[in-house]
């Protein structure tokens, strides 16, 4: 009986060891690939690309200044006018030339009796103050003029300094077919004025109907005009030459500021 359990144990213990074998040795199972991981792509823009330009964009026009300093470094806008008035028949305006030139406003005349004016219309002005500083190159007979109130169909006040030490102050009036009259206001004479070649400052203050000129710092006249009374206008330089030439002035600045 013995001999017969053994004889079955033996053979159960021989098919456990084919089988183990059979799992150790046999074929194994192919690997099941695993699926690459879908393509990422590149996150989508948030906003529209920038796009980089050399093209120069347009410039605003500039704007025209109340109050500024003038140191003629470029040529004047368009805000400038011109005027030319002439007191002979020997004058001849086309002899007279006025250009910034190294950072001066030079005015060269080869002609007799001619008075050039230069109106700044970028503003209107009621109360202001008007600077110049002028350097005589030319012969000692000629007039700097500074001009407040200037309204081009009626008139402008005009304080004209003379290189030989007189000064007026006059209502330029425009008359109906254009031509320029002058009616005296006031005149004068002051040591102030320096005579020669040499260099002057220059300075009117027009304050309602109160008109003030000053020469190189000192106050020489002070007056109220009421019988022209302009009420506002414009600003503006001249120079005038009369019956001696050549006439050169060389003005460093040109200044409009409020009084």
């Amino acid at each position: 009986m013995k001999s017969q359990y053994r004889m079955i144990f033996a053979f159960v213990a021989l098919l456990l060891a084919v089988s183990l074998a059979c799992s150790l040795f046999g074929p194994q199972p192919a690997e099941v690939p695993t699926n690459p991981p879908p393509p990422t792509s590149a996150p989508l823009p948030t906003s529209e690309p920038v796009i980089q330009s050399t093209q120069e964009q347009p410039q605003p026009p500039p704007q025209n200044q109340q109050f500024f300093t003038e140191e003629f470094d470029a040529p004047l806008t368009d805000a400038w006018s011109i005027l030319t008035v002439t007191d002979s028949d020997k004058a001849d305006p086309e002899k007279v030339t006025v250009e910034p030139k190294n950072g001066k406003l030079v005015w060269d005349f080869e002609s007799e009796f001619v008075y050039y004016y230069l109106f700044y219309e970028g503003f209107s002005y009621t109360d202001v103050k008007v600077e110049v500083r002028a350097d005589n190159r030319g012969k000692n007979n000629n007039n700097v003029s500074l001009i407040c109130h200037y309204d081009p169909e009626v008139g402008w006040y005009e304080f004209n300094i003379a290189n030989n030490g007189l000064y007026n102050i006059f209502y330029a009036e425009v008359a109906a077919d254009g031509s320029i009259g002058y009616n005296r206001i006031t005149n004068g004479g002051s040591n102030d004025i320096k005579q020669g070649k040499d260099i002057n400052e220059y300075s009117i203050t027009c304050l309602g109907n109160k008109l003030t000129l000053t020469i190189n710092g000192k106050e020489v006249n002070t007056i109220t005009e009421k019988k022209y009374a302009l009420r506002e206008g414009g600003v503006g330089v001249s120079v005038s030459a009369f019956e001696v030439l050549p006439i050169q002035i060389e003005m460093d600045w040109f200044k409009v500021s409020q009084p």
